[in-house]
C-alpha cells in the first residue's frame, strides 16, 4: 500500500550549535519535521560561545515550536576523530530514547549516526538551498541580512528612534527613512492612544498604557524589519510627556535603558502644524519641550544626535549616520 510504503520512521534527531541559526538550520530543521514522527534537536553550547547557548536554545524553541529543543549546555559539536563511544553517550544524556534518523547537512553525519545506532538522512550537504553558514552571519550580518531567521534577527538590528517636540518632523523623517532601507517603521503609539482616547488621556494610568503599547509594537515589529528598525518615539519620550502632562513620572522610567543606537533628536526649526492631537502651539512652551528632550538623552548618556535644516538636509545626515552603524 502507498501508505505503507511512506510510512514515517519514530524518532529523529538534529545535532548543532547553530551560532546563530540560518535559514540553512531551519531547512533542516523543517526537513527532518516531515521526514519523522517525533524530532528532537540538540543544542550544543560551550561557555567560550560568542553567542550564549541559552539565547540559541530560546531562538530554535522560537523557530521549531513542535519540536523538543535539548539544551547541550557543555557539549561540543562532534569532530571527526572523536570515538563513537563519546557521542554515543553524550547524546543519550539528552536523549535517552533509540534514534532511527540522524539529519545532518555536513559529511560527519555518516559517523555520529552510526555511533548511534541510527540512519543517516544528509540534508543538502552542499548547502545548494541556502548558500550560508553560522560563520558567515557572525562576520557580515547585514551583507546576509535574507539568511537570518526572524527569530534572530532582533539580535543583529540596529535601532534608531525619532525623537523630540511635537510637530518637529519625527514621523516625517521616520518614513523617509524606512523607505530609503528597505524596512519599517515601529509607530508612535501615543498618538494612536491620544487619538483613541482624546487630549484628556493624561493620566500616569494612560502613560503606562502608552509605554505597554510602544514595547509591544516595538516587539512586533523587530523580526521584520531591514537591518534597521526606525522608531517613532519610545519610553524615553513618553517619560517627559509624563512629567508635562502627569507632573511627574513613574519610577519605572528612570530605570529603563533600553536605548536604540541611536536617537535623533529633530529640532524645532520648522515650522509648528496643528492637528487634533497636539498641545503646545506656543513657541515658548515648544521650546521647554525641545530643551527637556535633549536634557534627558544628555542625563542618561543616551546616543543621539541634534538634526536641523529642512527634510532632504535632516535625511542626508540621518543616512550618513546610519549607514555607519553597519560597520559597528
Amino acid at each position: 500500500m502507498p501508505d505503507a510504503f511512506l510510512a514515517q520512521p519514530k524518532r529523529g534527531l538534529v545535532i548543532g550549535q547553530f551560532m546563530p541559526p540560518h535559514l540553512g538550520h531551519a531547512y533542516l530543521g523543517d526537513f527532518a519535521q516531515r521526514y519523522v514522527e517525533e524530532l528532537s534537536i540538540l543544542v550544543c553550547s560551550l561557555p567560550s560561545d560568542p553567542i550564549p547557548g541559552a539565547r540559541r536554545v530560546a531562538w530554535m524553541r522560537e523557530m521549531f515550536p513542535g519540536v523538543r529543543i535539548l539544551d547541550g549546555a557543555g557539549l561540543a559539536l562532534p569532530q571527526v576523530g572523536d570515538p563513537p563511544a563519546r557521542w554515543r553517550n553524550a547524546v543519550a544524556k539528552h536523549h535517552p530514547e533509540p534514534v532511527d534518523i540522524f539529519f545532518a547537512s555536513e559529511a560527519y553525519g555518516h559517523r555520529l549516526a552510526s555511533s548511534l545506532g541510527a540512519r543517516f538522512v544528509p540534508v543538502d550537504i552542499p548547502h545548494t538551498t541556502f548558500p550560508v553558514t553560522s560563520d558567515d552571519i557572525r562576520a557580515d550580518p547585514y551583507g546576509n541580512w535574507r539568511f537570518i531567521p526572524g527569530a534572530v534577527r532582533p539580535h543583529y538590528l540596529k535601532r534608531v528612534t525619532l525623537f523630540g517636540a511635537e510637530s518637529s518632523g519625527k514621523s516625517t523623517l521616520g518614513q523617509a527613512l524606512a523607505r530609503h532601507y528597505d524596512t519599517i517603521m515601529a509607530p508612535e503609539f501615543g498618538r494612536f492612544h491620544t487619538e483613541a482616547f482624546g487630549q484628556n488621556a493624561d493620566t500616569p494610568e494612560d502613560m503606562r498604557q502608552i509605554v505597554m503599547g510602544h514595547l509591544a509594537g516595538r516587539a512586533a515589529a523587530e523580526p521584520h524589519a531591514n537591518r534597521v528598525l526606525i522608531e517613532d518615539t519610545d519610553p524615553v519620550l513618553t517619560a517627559i510627556w509624563s512629567d508635562v502632562l502627569c507632573h511627574g513620572r513613574d519610577s519605572w522610567f528612570d530605570a529603563y535603558d533600553d536605548y536604540p543606537d541611536l536617537y535623533l533628536l529633530c529640532d524645532i526649526d520648522i515650522p509648528w502644524e496643528r492637528d487634533a492631537v497636539r498641545y503646545f502651539a506656543d513657541p515658548s512652551t515648544r521650546r521647554r519641550f525641545h530643551e527637556a528632550c535633549e536634557r534627558e538623552l544628555i542625563a542618561r548618556k543616551a546616543p543621539y544626535l541634534l538634526l536641523k535644516g529642512g527634510r532632504e538636509e535632516r535625511l542626508a545626515t540621518a543616512v550618513a549616520v546610519i549607514d555607519a552603524l553597519f560597520s559597528t
